[in-house]
């Protein structure tokens, strides 16, 4: 049975209060060596020890969730030759394993896919590799739909 403790969301950056967001930002200072200290890093940002660690073990980058894992995303391309095989030469690039892919008959010159892989290999971070996926013409919308 899940409790309230065991619940993940994600949730954009900019609904974060400004809090959670200090708290990331110490937690990046500390992880580049930018800082030696976590006192250091909490008066870089602006924030007191006490916030820091009452919040620095529930609040990380999607992308240090999404390692090792795997991502199901629902992605819309244009009905054009090439485009679902340059996405998926992207995730492969990137090491991604495809495990599942599904797409429907296109309409009116939309295809929607459906691509499940993990993420275990990967040289980059989810957010990287969609920032890449987005770049590639053709592809219009690209939504995470499930992580495990």
């Amino acid at each position: 049975m899940n409790t309230e403790k065991d619940r993940f969301y994600i949730v954009h950056a900019r609904a974060l209060p400004e809090v959670f967001h200090k708290t990331l930002a110490v937690k990046e200072l500390l992880q580049k060596g930018d800082v030696d200290t976590i006192q250091d890093a909490v008066e870089i940002v602006g924030m007191s020890r006490s916030a820091y660690y009452k919040y620095k073990d529930f609040v990380f980058p999607f992308h240090e969730m999404s390692k090792g894992k795997i991502i199901t995303m629902s992605i819309q391309l244009q009905h054009t030759p090439g485009v679902l095989s340059m996405v998926l030469n992207e995730i492969a690039r990137e090491r991604g394993s495809v495990l599942t892919m599904n797409q429907n008959i296109p309409l009116h010159g939309i295809a929607n896919v459906t691509i499940t892989f993990e993420t275990k290999e990967m040289k980059i971070d989810i957010e990287e590799l969609i920032l890449q996926l987005k770049l590639i013409s053709g592809v219009m919308e690209i939504d995470i739909v499930a992580k495990e």
